[in-house]
């Protein structure tokens, strides 16, 4: 079967496994592989949004407020649902519901190709929201089961999966989007349907094998007091805001900022904003191993610090340099998030689903509302000052002095 073989080194001395024995070893590269795939398909879809928002403001006579509406939107709808789904499927799994909200989000995309108006536009965009609100808290959990208790490497690669599909849209709106208008945002509906089949995969091995390797790999850490869960959480909830409000204010304006402060063409422009976005995808695939090994505090640490000098000196630079500032930014502030996640899991044990729909969920919702409020901030001053004003969110990266240090239980 395809999902059957773990990648996993045996004793040489120890006797031979059974194949349920077997089941249960080990980083399973195949699931994380395919949970990271169909992340891909996933965030490449919703990553069409901003990268055809000037061929939407420009065929529908939108404003910079109605393109933050848009996001809002969408990144409302892609997180409300986030953490209660995953609290529903912590106590009631629900495996296949994976590949039933890919199904919602299929309709979505049809959706916008033949959107007429704004209003249509909206829904459009809230159905794939929904769509992705349903993916992200199960898809997490799985990499969670199949990370053979590395579950910073786990996490990385599903989520790296991820930023590579969000890095690949707007190229993907680039040359095929762009060029020829509005319907063939249809297209994107080949990759719903592959994800689909590879998650409906997945969810036939979860039913067969997730949960026992859930358990033989469960957190050996001691428990933090509730005061220490509480300061924890609300440390991470800053870490959070400082993160995606930067990071929105790149994907959804940094095409507009380069149209306008630099009059790069449409084109030119998408590929720029493809060069962070691929940064971010390699930083991180970086941040997940090197938090498994220095530990998630020291991860936080150097990214949130490393990044503060490439932010200052952002809303100053020439086009070269913003472009290589930019690249810098991407690659250091993503390797932070799976260690978040991870940190997160790990004071909130047993709570997999709802710990990743939570920061997933705020990592959408973040998003949406910077995303307005960024547009309403260039409309009124234009777009120069969303990155002047964005320079200064890193330093909110000195919360992590209160993050509460996990310690594994003795014996």
């Amino acid at each position: 079967m395809l999902w059957s073989s773990p990648e996993t080194k045996k004793d040489r001395t120890a006797p031979p496994l059974s194949s349920n024995a077997i089941e249960t070893q080990g980083f399973l590269t195949k699931i994380v592989a395919a949970v990271a795939i169909s992340h891909g398909c996933n965030d490449m879809i919703q990553a069409t949004l901003p990268a055809i928002y000037p061929l939407l403001k420009a065929e529908f006579a939108l404003s910079y407020t109605q393109i933050g509406l848009i996001a809002l939107v969408y990144q409302i709808t892609a997180s409300l649902l986030q953490p209660w789904v995953g609290l529903y499927t912590d106590k009631h799994p629900m495996p296949f519901l994976l590949p039933a909200g890919m199904g919602v989000t299929l309709t979505g995309i049809g959706l916008m190709s033949v959107a007429g108006n704004f209003m249509i536009i909206l829904l459009a965009s809230a159905l794939i929201g929904v769509g992705s609100s349903t993916f992200h808290p199960e898809a997490s959990r799985v990499a969670r089961m199949a990370s053979g208790g590395r579950f910073g490497t786990a996490q990385s690669a599903f989520q790296v999966g991820g930023n590579t599909g969000t890095a690949f849209g707007p190229i993907l709106a680039a040359l095929l989007i762009l060029p020829h208008g509005q319907l063939s945002v249809a297209w994107l509906m080949v990759i719903a349907l592959l994800a689909i089949i590879v998650l409906s995969r997945v969810s036939a091995w979860t039913i067969t094998h997730g949960h026992t390797q859930m358990k033989r790999h469960s957190t050996t850490l001691q428990p933090l007091a509730r005061k220490q869960v509480i300061l924890a959480l609300g440390v991470i909830g800053v870490l959070l805001l400082a993160k995606f409000t930067y990071i929105a204010s790149i994907s959804n304006y940094y095409t507009f900022y380069l149209i306008q402060h630099f009059s790069l063409p449409l084109e030119q422009a998408q590929y720029c904003l493809f060069a962070f976005l691929a940064a971010v995808a390699i930083g991180t695939f970086v941040g997940g191993p090197v938090g498994d090994r220095i530990g998630r505090k020291a991860v936080i640490w150097i990214s949130f610090l490393g990044v503060i000098p490439f932010s200052l000196l952002l809303p100053h630079s020439n086009l070269f340099w913003t472009i290589i500032l930019t690249v810098a930014i991407g690659l250091i502030l993503s390797s932070a998030f799976a260690a978040l996640v991870v940190y997160a899991q790990e004071i909130v044990p047993g709570r997999t689903g709802m710990v990743s729909g939570i920061m997933f969920g705020t990592m959408f919702g973040i998003g949406g509302i910077a995303a307005a409020a960024l547009g309403k901030l260039a409309d009124l001053y234009g777009i120069a000052a969303v990155y002047s004003a964005c320079a200064f969110l890193p330093l909110l990266g000195l919360a992590t002095l209160f993050m509460p240090q996990t310690h594994r239980k003795a014996g």
